[in-house]
């Protein structure tokens, strides 16, 4: 099963943590259901960038990005050239390495 390695994050894992994640799921679905609390204000429906990861290993072995995703990624705080919505960047065979930016674009909520 593939892992996914998440950096550590201020807030939502202060000491970064290691998911073992099956193939087909969501990165937001693998977070959210190992207590990784990641924004998802859309409720994972592509229409935010509440929910941006960079990925730091691993890139290829994701599905591809639709037109849509782009265009919203466009908007993210602090986007890369390996820059997903983790609501719809899909697990494939490969263990990735992610990161959770400082900072999220989210109106609804402002305590970070």
């Amino acid at each position: 099963m593939p892992q996914i390695i998440v950096l550590p994050h201020p807030v939502l894992c202060p000491e970064g943590v290691v998911i073992d994640a099956p193939k087909g799921k969501s990165l937001c679905e693998a977070l959210l259901e190992n207590d990784v609390e990641i924004e998802h204000a859309c409720e994972m429906s592509c229409a935010c960038t509440t929910c941006h990861v960079v990925i730091r290993e691993g890139f290829k072995s994701l599905n591809e990005s639709t037109d849509d995703e782009e265009d919203l990624l466009d908007a993210a705080w602090g986007l890369e050239a390996t820059s997903r919505l983790s609501c719809q960047a899909v697990v494939g065979d490969e263990d990735i390495t992610i990161e959770i930016p400082k900072y999220t674009i989210n109106h609804a909520r402002e305590n970070h």
